[in-house]
């Protein structure tokens, strides 16, 4: 009996050495998987998993589907796969994967993603992002509506209410009604000074006009009529204002 149980095992050591021989065991580096988006069967260690969910993907076409969604100014990115709703994915698990200008790319796009109001400063040398305030609060609400406001970057002033640069003593709709080379600082300081002598502006040429007595009604050197309060067209037959209905 101790004979044939010795011939049995010999019989299957042979066995196995012959199936190793036809069917040798695949290393890692050997698998292979399928991509749904190339549609192409690559080594399975040139894929990437997807967290909360089971598909995967290869490097290549992941990381130009990323891309494409930077493009499209989308910060968190889900699963390529169609139908898929749960898998998402998280730029710490490509750090070492992406190209450093596409993993940047896309930590910046999350950070921005986070504020909630975004403007950029107004002065072009600087153009830097910043975040408008300002809360829901009763109180808040009741506090003096911010108007100068301080770049943390290039530490100059800007409108909080319309985001242009500072401009003292006009407010936002007389600021926003000059020219773009009407608006240096040597500018602004007389449009300040126009609007505390309150002289009015030509609705057709400009021009700064300043009544010394009579009426409202003004005759530009160009022929437009106006009104020196409201700087609306007015008739020259009645002199009547239809802005200020008098």
């Amino acid at each position: 009996m101790l004979a044939e149980v010795l011939q049995l095992q010999e019989m299957l050591f042979h066995e196995e050495i012959i199936r190793s021989n036809i069917c040798p065991r695949m290393a890692p580096s050997e698998l292979m998987a399928y991509c749904n988006i190339c549609m192409e069967s690559k080594p399975l260690h040139q894929f990437v998993d997807i967290n909360f969910c089971s598909h995967k993907f290869c490097l290549g076409c992941m990381s130009m589907y990323i891309s494409a969604k930077l493009d499209e100014d989308a910060a968190n990115i889900r699963c390529p796969e169609p139908g898929c709703r749960v898998g998402v994915l998280e730029p710490l698990s490509f750090q070492y994967l992406l190209p450093s200008d596409t993993f940047e790319r896309w930590c910046d796009s999350l950070c921005q993603s986070t504020i909630r109001a975004k403007f950029y400063c107004p002065f072009k040398d600087c153009s830097a992002l910043l975040e408008a305030g300002g809360g829901g609060d009763e109180e808040e609400e009741e506090e003096e509506v911010i108007s100068a406001s301080e770049c943390p970057h290039c530490n100059r002033l800007f409108c909080a209410q319309c985001k242009e640069p500072w401009h003292h003593g006009l407010d936002c709709r007389e600021f926003q009604k000059l020219g773009e080379d009407e608006r240096g600082r040597e500018d602004l300081q007389l449009w300040e000074l126009a609007a505390k002598q309150k002289w009015q502006r030509c609705p057709n040429c400009m021009i700064t006009v300043e009544r010394i007595d009579g009426c409202r009604f003004m005759r530009c050197r160009c022929g437009q009529c106006f009104c020196y309060i409201c700087a609306s067209p007015m008739s020259q037959e009645d002199h009547y204002c239809f802005e200020c209905q008098s």
